[in-house]
């Protein structure tokens, strides 16, 4: 039940009789009541009377009958309380419901998520973490409203980089690497140092471009070894990347041309430098000049923005998606927007289709700068996950509910706070069993599921008997709210404090209302408080990614 929708239902019709017009009731939850409208402040000038006078003929006209009781405040805000009845009602339809009160979408889209996307040779680091979790969560939130979600890991697959990690790679078999770092670092090494192997190294991507057999099942053998060591890590991760998902730069590389040419062929490339680059209007740089986004190179190779290109055509034309989502990192968001604009004009994003930058900050150590290792290298993703694993156990002896609890910690961390922020990486805050973490709402969740372990009798009909149900019952009904706003704003932080704010409540609730000790009907009551509180946090959590054990 959407209580602000039903508020708004019956105060609306009030608010075009006072004021001649349609009007938005603007309800919205409150500290002072249950929700509140404020929507008679600013009719104050239009209809040339106060706010409360406005106030007072919107009570009058409004027919909150068996729904709300209303009284004005301040300066002529409408101050709601939802009777017992309505949210007993919601509670026990919500409870009903196996989706929980959240509908699927009512008009599906297809929608790709450009997500993860990490560079082939190199394995994952916490640098990361933030595109892979943020995306993943999405990809989930948006699967389970009804969306048809493609998962694109755009891997950086192809490139000059490639020569030089085939020549190195020489007769050993792609897959007995174990430290795909060290085999990267080696190869660099050696580049830099020797002529004869740079020269080599070059010729071999001459010969990975041209087709040659040999070198291209060499290749191949490379990206299977790389993608086996992504799958592993996106495994402890808890996250729905798979083999399928895998699209990267490659898959892309036979249609640069065609994209050129059919840019070229609507004017929108211009030679500069002897470089074919697009002029979107609108982007400048420092000095004020045109900012060019570089299509092909002048020595005839296709830069980043040529595959990108490629790659929204792809998705738009062949694909026919309807919503393009791209988790790259904030410094990106001007290279996208130029992307979007120089494919609306080649008519690859037409008006209906939406293509947003899902843009995020950076991980930071407790000192305040990049986190990184004492020597200053990217610390590995794996050896991120081993430590949360360890420091969990600390928590829950178990093995996977260690791994639960400190890979839930980890990737609550990151999803907790706005994804534009930037946020310090500390092990004692994430793991903290009080607070904003993802071990206090595993906690909570194992809590309900206790109490409905050691109950004698089953869950019944809820029903409201103390202001701590009353409260309780109120944040859960906004859950369907809120899954619906973050489907649009693409900020879990929105969902993970829904589901703190719930974890409160329901801990307030279990402090002030005895459950297993309570009379026969309250008691059934109650544990229907208790199994609606655990299954919102279960499908909250799963929606972000996070384990639920049943105990901890």
């Amino acid at each position: 039940m959407n209580l602000e929708a039903l508020l708004t239902a019956r105060l609306a019709p009030a608010f075009a009789q006072v004021a001649q017009a349609t009007v938005d009731p603007a309800v919205r939850r409150s500290r002072h009541a249950d929700y509140q409208s404020g929507a008679a402040l600013p009719l104050a000038g239009p209809l040339g009377r106060p706010p409360r006078d406005i106030a007072a003929g919107v009570l009058a006209a409004a027919d909150l009958a068996g729904v709300a009781t209303a009284e004005i405040s301040g300066p002529g805000f409408l101050n709601l309380r939802l009777t017992d009845e309505v949210l007993a009602a919601g509670a026990n339809t919500m409870t009903a419901d196996p989706r929980l009160g959240v509908p699927t979408a009512a008009h599906p889209e297809r929608v790709v998520i450009d997500y993860s996307s990490p560079n082939i040779a190199k394995e994952l680091t916490v640098g990361h973490l933030r595109s892979t979790v943020i995306g993943d969560a999405i990809a989930r939130l948006l699967q389970w409203r009804g969306h048809d979600v493609v998962r694109a890991n755009h891997l950086g697959d192809w490139g000059t980089a490639f020569g030089m990690l085939i020549e190195h790679l020489g007769a050993q078999d792609a897959g007995t690497i174990t430290d795909l770092t060290a085999f990267y670092q080696a190869a660099r090494t050696r580049f830099d140092a020797d002529e004869d192997f740079r020269t080599r190294s070059r010729l071999r991507v001459v010969a990975l471009q041209s087709g040659d057999a040999r070198t291209r099942d060499q290749w191949q053998h490379f990206v299977s070894a790389s993608q086996r060591h992504l799958l592993a890590t996106y495994d402890r991760l808890g996250v729905t990347l798979g083999p399928d998902d895998f699209l990267g730069e490659s898959f892309y590389n036979n249609r640069l041309v065609a994209v050129v040419a059919e840019l070229t062929e609507k004017g929108l490339l211009t030679e500069s430098e002897g470089a074919l680059c697009a002029f979107p209007p609108g982007f400048t740089g420092r000095s004020g000049d045109p900012l060019p986004l570089i299509v092909r190179k002048s020595d005839g190779g296709f830069g980043y923005a040529a595959t990108d290109l490629a790659a929204l055509r792809y998705r738009t034309v062949d694909l026919n998606a309807s919503r393009l989502l791209y988790v790259v990192g904030a410094p990106q968001r001007n290279h996208f927007a130029m992307v979007y604009a120089v494919a609306a004009a080649a008519g690859w994003l037409p008006a209906d289709v939406r293509a947003e930058h899902v843009g995020f900050g950076s991980i930071l150590g407790t000192d305040g700068r990049m986190y990184r290792t004492r020597s200053g290298e990217s610390v590995k993703l794996a050896a991120v996950l081993d430590e949360a694993e360890t420091r969990a156990a600390a928590l829950a002896p178990a093995p996977e509910i260690a791994r639960a609890v400190g890979v839930g910690a980890v990737k609550y961390a990151d999803l907790s706070g706005d994804r534009m922020s930037d946020y310090v990486f500390d092990w004692d805050r994430m793991l903290a069993l009080t607070g904003n973490t993802g071990p206090y709402l595993q906690y909570a969740y194992a809590r309900t599921r206790g109490i409905l372990r050691k109950a004698a009798s089953t869950p019944g009909p809820i029903q409201l008997t103390a202001p701590a149900e009353r409260a309780l019952v109120l944040e859960l009904l906004g859950f369907g709210q809120v899954v619906t706003g973050v489907e649009e704003s693409l900020e879990p932080h929105r969902l993970a404090g829904y589901l703190h704010g719930l974890a409160q409540s329901f801990s307030t609730f279990f402090e002030a209302c005895p459950v297993l000790k309570a009379p026969e009907g309250v008691r059934e009551s109650r544990l229907g408080l208790c199994d609606l509180t655990g299954r919102t946090l279960r499908q909250g959590l799963d929606l972000l990614g996070i384990d639920t054990p049943e105990r901890l």
